[in-house]
């Protein structure tokens, strides 16, 4: 389904695809504490001496939580952290940094890679160097991590007993031609196939979602299309939101939305999930 999503884009001339792999900019942030806390221990694998190790490990932190993640650098992980483990393979004349999640059983979850760094600059542990192989692997991990959370959450026995999540979609508003009613139709559909039963009613829905779309100025000839998921409780209490940022062609937007609704609606989907999913973990706020 994937491969034919993108060839049907592919085959739309213009069409801008900006939001696909990525919910957004920045957009994998999610305004809701993780239920995990990842731990970043200096490197003992990765060909550095033990400083350069400490300030790579500091590096990683920095980045994650750039991307708002509850990252710590630390030698001493407490029982239930999640870590980020770094090791680095020697290939020819460059050095590969690679990048595993393990849970708090250190069982590994995800993997990711970052590109070739040549031996010399990584052996000299340069600042500049670290940071941008930091920059490059935290978005992934953020995304590994989210998608890991949501699917462990989607199949807890816990969460299933209580049956499938009651959604009310109160609508998109703000955006131009027929992005509401297109987003909005999408989100339905993607939604329901997280296993959401989604309703336009509010009788029942123990969440709300609600879509709002700014378009602004963006840099000539670029309009920037801001694209907010709000996820709220039957008290009003906001649970978090899933955040999308890109820009698209002057006008391109401006009648109808098609595709670029379908990959907004599918990228989003699992943010929305993940944000209810991190719901159902927390406990009960403390009476006042």
């Amino acid at each position: 389904m994937l491969a034919l999503l993108l060839a049907a884009l592919a085959g739309c001339g213009d069409l801008p695809q900006p939001y696909r792999g990525r919910p957004g900019g920045l957009a994998d942030r999610l305004a809701v504490p993780l239920a995990v806390r990842l731990a970043v221990p200096p490197p003992g694998e990765a060909l550095l001496p033990e400083s350069s190790a400490a300030a790579l490990a500091e590096a990683v932190t920095g980045a994650l939580q750039a991307q708002e993640l509850p990252a710590v650098a630390t030698a001493t992980p407490l029982p239930l952290d999640w870590l980020v483990e770094v090791t680095a393979e020697r290939q020819g004349q460059a050095v590969r940094p690679r990048f595993r999640l393990l849970d708090a059983d250190r069982r590994p979850q995800a993997s990711t890679e970052a590109q070739p760094v040549p031996v010399r600059d990584w052996a000299e542990g340069r600042p500049e160097v670290f940071a941008r192989v930091a920059a490059e692997a935290a978005p992934a991990l953020t995304r590994l991590l989210l998608q890991v959370e949501a699917a462990r959450k989607q199949t807890d026995p816990g969460s299933l007993a209580a049956g499938p999540p009651r959604l009310r979609l109160a609508g998109v508003r703000g955006a131009p031609g027929d992005g509401n009613a297109a987003l909005a139709g999408r989100m339905r559909d993607f939604l329901g196939n997280q296993g959401f039963v989604v309703q336009e009613a509010a009788d029942g829905a123990q969440y709300a979602l609600e879509g709002e779309v700014a378009v602004v100025p963006g840099t000539p000839g670029n309009q920037r299309v801001e694209i907010q998921w709000i996820v709220s409780r039957r008290d009003g209490h906001e649970l978090g939101r899933v955040v999308q940022v890109n820009e698209v062609p002057q006008g391109r937007l401006a009648r109808l939305w098609g595709d670029v609704a379908y990959v907004v609606a599918e990228e989003a989907a699992d943010g929305v999930r993940t944000v209810v999913a991190n719901a159902q973990a927390a406990p009960p706020p403390a009476a006042e």
